[in-house]
Formats: structure tokens, sequence, C-alpha cells
């Protein structure tokens, strides 16, 4: 007799903050252009309290969405078996603060590019013309062990 499938783990919240914040997966935030079609591009994210951190250039077309339109939208994968995701579904607030955008800009950089080049893309990222972009954590349905 086959052996029996297992069924996907629904994450609580404990579980999936700690996939979230693990490694260097990246997120891929979903916006609505002004047109009504959709527009999906990959973000370094940071999770601060009951926020999802990350930001991107004014002139974006996810920057100019999230302008217009703070509903967000941002889906994070494990691609490795037994597979994994987190849907965060929130509201965006936006910040154009130059010290509070350099210092999530070195912060995110961190995660993804370790301490020693932290600063460098901070500087880099925390600039006029960029965003800081808060998505209050409305909603997140995350799962795990997809295909165990």
């Amino acid at each position: 007799m086959p052996d029996p499938v297992v069924m996907a783990t629904v994450m609580n919240e404990t579980q999936w903050r700690a996939f979230l914040s693990e490694g260097t997966r990246t997120g891929k935030v979903a916006t609505t252009r002004a047109d009504g079609r959709p527009h999906v591009a990959p973000v370094w994210f940071l999770l601060d309290g009951d926020d999802l951190v990350f930001n991107t250039g004014r002139d974006t077309i996810k920057g100019k969405s999230l302008l217009r339109d703070g509903r967000v939208a941002l889906c994070v994968d494990d691609e490795r078996a037994p597979y994994a995701f987190a849907l965060v579904e929130g509201r965006a607030r936006i910040s154009e603060e130059l010290s509070e955008l350099r210092e999530w800009a070195t912060r995110i950089a961190a995660r993804y590019v370790g301490q020693e080049l932290a600063q460098a893309y901070g500087e880099r990222n925390g600039v006029e013309g960029e965003l800081l972009v808060r998505v209050r954590l409305e909603k997140v349905t995350a799962v795990a062990e997809l295909a165990s």
C-alpha cells in the first residue's frame, strides 16, 4: 500500500514570522497600475513589528502605484522541497524622510549583502527620490510542507 499523502501545514504567527525573517528570500510585491493591470516586482525587506518594510524608487512602477493606491500584497516563498510560502496583504504607508530612509535601507541591505556592504547600499538607496514603504500586516496566509 502506498504511503499516505501528508497535508500541508498552516503556519502559526511564530512560524510565519520566522519564515519571513529567515535568510535572504526576496518578497514579490504585487501592486496595481493606474490602468488596472497588475504589476509584480521583487524587493528586499525586513519585518518591523507588525510592518513589513522595504524601499523603492518614487518613479518606479511600484513606487507610483503605492503612492496612488496603498493596497499591496507580497509573496515570499521557499522554492526547495517540501516548499512553503507566506502571502502578506496590507496597506502601505510611505515616508520620504531621508534619515529614516537611509537607516532602513542600511538595515535591509545588511540582511541581503552582509554588514560589511550595508553602509554603502544604505547610502546609495537612502537618497532623495527613494521611498520607505511600511506595509501594515493586515492578513497573512502562510503554508509549509506543501509536498511532504
